[in-house]
């Protein structure tokens, strides 16, 4: 099983770190895959939840422990032209990742091939998938 850091919180969720480049590295130096957000604003990528903040370089997102979720178009469109693990959802219940895999909603029915998405939020005792991703994901790792 993988284990993805939501934004790069490991023990809940701190919205002033999340997305930064240096709390998702911090993460990615505990061991962590970590599920970000990108934007593609004026020719140059971005990292935010609700809006681009944090200016980064392509070279940053390429990267197989990032699991990129582009929050625009033009993000969707230029995170296919490098080398990244992207996607894209608002609340599908389900999307195909660019590397096969099914990120899936909290709640929703789980594969072998799933990425449970929250697991916090269903209090789930027992996770049949390929990955979880988590604003607790140590709580994750640790059982």
């Amino acid at each position: 099983m993988i284990f993805i850091s939501h934004r790069g919180n490991l023990d809940g969720k701190v919205p002033n770190n999340e997305n930064s480049p240096e709390y998702i590295s911090k993460a990615l130096s505990k061991g962590f895959d970590v599920e970000i957000d990108v934007w593609f604003v004026e020719n140059n990528f971005f990292l935010g939840h609700d809006a681009p903040e944090y200016k980064i370089n392509s070279k940053f997102l390429e990267n197989d422990k990032l699991w990129c979720h582009a929050k625009n178009i033009d993000a969707l469109l230029n995170l296919s032209k490098i080398n990244s693990i992207y996607f894209w959802h608002q609340e599908d219940d389900y999307t195909l990742t660019s590397n096969g895999y099914i990120w899936t909603y909290p709640g929703k029915n789980l594969t072998n091939k799933s990425i449970c998405v929250l697991p916090e939020l269903e209090k789930k005792e027992k996770l049949n998938c390929y990955g979880i991703c988590s604003d607790f994901i140590l709580k994750y790792r640790n059982d």
